[in-house]
């Protein structure tokens, strides 16, 4: 989203994060701006029987937590590195002084957002849905729309079927039940264990 060197120069470092490593804690203050240089990241919260509930995974060139660095308010959920990660890390204020100085950065930034923003509305909308054919065919159709291929079966879905769960709130059971459904009725190919859609 903002060049590594534009970051660098204003004071960014980069961070190492081992898999299963906290980046930043539910109830956390947002101090740093964070990009992730290489790795991926989920943003998660635990419901209180300790089950996990996803809101997004993140990779290469995605910034997290940005939108909390405008408002005085704690994090609502969890940055895990879901594998080895290289992190650039800018404090709050460099982050500021790039958005006041770079006003093509600051575009950048509302259509981040603003697509975020588009994620969550599509996201709470699915939670209305009860069939989780339905569930998993929404998240399917968000995760392809960014690809140019629109043909049957061009798009390997990125995500296991645990994080597929995770992300609809359906039991993973239920998930393999629903998209070996979903081969049958010609909705998904899968091949050696990856969902094409």
């Amino acid at each position: 989203m903002i060049t590594e060197d534009l970051l660098l120069s204003y004071g960014a470092t980069v961070k190492y994060y081992k898999t299963g490593d906290i980046i930043f804690r539910e109830g956390d203050s947002p101090l740093y701006y964070y990009q992730i240089r290489s790795g991926q990241v989920k943003l998660n919260n635990y419901t209180e029987d300790g089950k996990e509930f996803l809101q997004n995974i993140f990779s290469d060139g995605h910034s997290i937590g940005e939108s909390l660095l405008f408002v005085e308010r704690p994090y609502p959920m969890n940055a895990v590195a879901m594998e080895e990660s290289h992190i650039l890390k800018l404090p709050k204020s460099g982050f500021l002084d790039i958005i006041r100085e770079n006003p093509e950065i600051s575009l950048k930034i509302y259509q981040c957002l603003a697509e975020r923003m588009y994620y969550k509305y599509v996201m709470l909308y699915n939670l209305s849905f009860q069939n989780p054919i339905l569930k998993l065919k929404q998240l399917m159709d968000y995760l392809k729309s960014y690809y140019e291929d629109k043909s049957s079966y061009s798009f390997r879905i990125p995500l296991t079927r645990q994080q597929l769960a995770s992300l609809t709130g359906l039991r993973v059971e239920t998930v393999i039940r629903a998209i070996k459904n979903m081969e049958k009725d010609k909705i998904v190919k899968i091949e050696r264990g990856k969902i094409f859609y």
